[in-house]
């Protein structure tokens, strides 16, 4: 018998993203909503009660709203906003967190969904925290590059509809240092400082990269590229998504440059380590739109429901 899953929130990016990943599957019953009652509270609230699965994809005050129509104990939401990513009684939806994460998802009837920059920020912090070679009140800082979809269809119409100008440069944002995925950053990294962040978006529609610059210095005794290389590999051994590379690969730029798109249209994130002796710089390469969005939240699905966990899902 085949699981019954519904997405709420279904004509935004994660949205639309979710149903190309759901749509395509035979092993899952997609629950459909009429156009015309999209916001009717009664029906939205007897298809999240059918399911098996309910995808949140809304606005946090959405998001919490849905939450109070579900009165079905057996029905297991997946929320794809920043309302629950540090609330008690939901479960972080990022396996490869820590160990025991994967099992604390399988059990949860209400998990949150990462956000695309703080999944890339924890999987790049957390397991140097875990290990004692990165202080937790270390005052870190994060420069993220991302494709447009990140902002949703507002922004992905606002820079389709262009004709070049100042949407053809980067463009910094979150300059008030208050971005919405900091908290997460901070509680998931395993941190007492949030840090300071600089997201960027760019002009072409998906992938992100989140670079961490650190001091050697000013990490635990006796620390080294190569040793924060071999803790990714300790930490996410057998994860099917979590692609460690060479140290300090130039193999892996191009004439020196690095492709922000490198892991586009896959659920995997890319680790490197690149710098020296003095300064580090460690990057996480992943697709907003997958392993930062909509891949992510069929993963958790996948595990939850005790399917594999790769289904539906290209790794490479």
């Amino acid at each position: 018998m085949a699981f019954k899953v519904y997405v709420d929130g279904q004509e935004g990016t994660t949205g639309l993203r979710l149903l190309d990943y759901l749509e395509a599957r035979d092993d899952l019953e997609l629950l459909r909503i009429d156009p015309a009652k999209r916001k009717d509270s009664t029906e939205r609230g007897r298809l999240l009660n059918a399911a098996d699965v309910a995808f949140l994809c809304l606005p946090d005050d959405a998001s919490r709203e849905a939450v109070a129509l579900l009165d079905n104990p057996d029905t297991c939401l997946i929320d794809a906003s920043t309302a629950f990513r540090i609330a008690d009684g939901w479960t972080y939806g990022l396996p490869e967190l820590a160990p025991g994460q994967r099992e604390r998802i399988r059990r949860s009837k209400r998990i949150a969904n990462p956000g695309c920059h703080a999944s890339a920020f924890v999987m790049l912090v957390r397991p140097l925290v875990d290990a004692g070679l990165l202080p937790a009140d270390y005052p870190l800082s994060a420069f993220s590059l991302t494709g447009y979809s990140g902002g949703g269809k507002t922004l992905i119409q606002e820079y389709q509809a262009a004709e070049a100008g100042h949407l053809s440069a980067p463009r910094p944002y979150a300059m008030n240092m208050s971005h919405k995925h900091l908290p997460e950053m901070r509680v998931h990294g395993g941190l007492t400082l949030s840090p300071i962040f600089s997201p960027v978006v760019g002009p072409f529609l998906k992938g992100l990269a989140v670079t961490v610059p650190l001091h050697v210095s000013q990490l635990a005794p006796g620390a080294s590229g190569a040793m924060i290389r071999e803790t990714y590999l300790e930490h996410y051994a057998g994860e099917r998504f979590v692609n460690v590379m060479p140290l300090a690969d130039e193999a892996s730029l191009d004439h020196g440059f690095f492709d922000v798109q490198g892991a586009n249209d896959t659920n995997r994130v890319d680790l490197f380590v690149y710098g020296g002796e003095e300064q580090l710089a460690l990057v996480a390469r992943l697709d907003n739109l997958g392993k930062g969005a909509a891949g992510a939240a069929v993963q958790s699905m996948n595990i939850h429901l005790g399917l594999d966990e790769a289904s539906g899902l290209a790794v490479h």
